[in-house]
């Protein structure tokens, strides 16, 4: 999808450790956190991240005390694509069945928003809901059926 200067991508996704942050049987992925954040910001397209003043996420538990969250706005959603599945971080997806309980539900969502502006974890769970509801739509989708920002020709490529 070409990039459109005016949107921005914001995506969540929900994780629940099969165990404590702290237990030594998920140090493997608490062990790579700082590194693939920094991945992150320094990905081509990269936006924001939702953190603590003191740059941790996992910290953070909105979505209640077992359940860890990761939220972030791309420029694009090939941006997103690219470090999620041609970093260093496809090697933390490979694992994440080691650390986590496979989810029953929607636990990914991809939305667009103005650019300038930072999602609220309010509109991502309603947007996961958007998503468990109805599927992907314009609205609420993921990355194997996207659709463009608003008021933009819809991309009919299919895309990994």
């Amino acid at each position: 999808m070409t990039r459109d200067p005016a949107w921005h991508l914001a995506q969540i996704n929900y994780a629940t450790p099969r165990h404590p942050i702290d237990h030594p049987a998920i140090k493997g992925f608490v062990d790579q956190l700082e590194a693939i954040n920094a991945l992150a910001e320094r990905s081509p397209g990269f936006v924001w991240r939702l953190m603590t003043e003191e740059g941790d996420a996992t910290a953070l538990r909105p979505a209640g005390p077992d359940i860890i969250v990761n939220m972030s706005v791309w420029e694009d959603i090939d941006s997103l694509r690219a470090f999620t599945y041609k970093s260093a971080h496809v090697e933390v997806l490979r694992q994440r069945k080691d650390w986590f309980h496979l989810p029953k539900t929607a636990h990914f969502v991809l939305w667009w928003i103005p650019a300038g502006t930072e999602p609220d974890l309010d509109e991502a769970a309603r947007r996961i809901q958007l998503l468990t509801r109805g599927g992907p739509n314009p609205e609420a989708f993921t990355f194997k059926q996207s659709f463009p920002p608003p008021g933009a020709e819809a991309d009919r490529s299919i895309a990994p």
